[in-house]
């Protein structure tokens, strides 16, 4: 289990492998982001998209996936997240694309009226198969402290 303590600043992992299909970004879209661009070839093709893009937000959804596949394969401690300082879609995610996650942990420090309580900012950056950058994101994460009457 990795708690509080064992975060290091700057320290970096790379993970994820996530198929965006065709089907799966209409679906969202139609859910959640109904948007021409979204949903239809030639509307789509008439931006500077280009084609059938997926929304930013399913963008961060999948991003999401593996972050959180990945703290079940370390078993980190984390008690969820208190917002995101900075979110950027850098570039279009299309369906046939393949993402992946690098994070970075940026900051840390305990809270100081819960002790059993640590907070941290990690850098999140998704990338496609082409290792273009696609979404770019400074978030803050909360993580159990291993031994709250220890002093870090």
């Amino acid at each position: 289990m990795i708690y509080f303590e064992d975060l290091e600043i700057g320290a970096v992992r790379e993970f994820g492998r996530y198929q965006v299909t065709r089907e799966e970004v209409m679906e969202f879209a139609r859910r959640y982001d109904p948007q021409p661009f979204h949903l239809d070839d030639e509307a789509a093709a008439a931006t500077h998209f280009g084609r059938l893009s997926a929304s930013g937000w399913h963008t961060c959804a999948m991003t999401m996936r593996m972050l959180v596949d990945s703290m079940t394969e370390v078993q980190q401690a984390g008690l969820g997240s208190p917002g995101i300082d900075n979110l950027r879609w850098v570039k279009p995610v299309y369906p046939g694309d393949t993402l992946r996650v690098r994070t970075e942990v940026i900051d840390k420090r305990r809270s100081q009226s819960k002790p059993w309580l640590g907070l941290f900012k990690s850098r999140a950056q998704t990338f496609n198969q082409n290792d273009e950058l696609v979404l770019d994101m400074v978030s803050n994460g909360l993580i159990r402290v291993r031994d709250p009457g220890v002093e870090s």
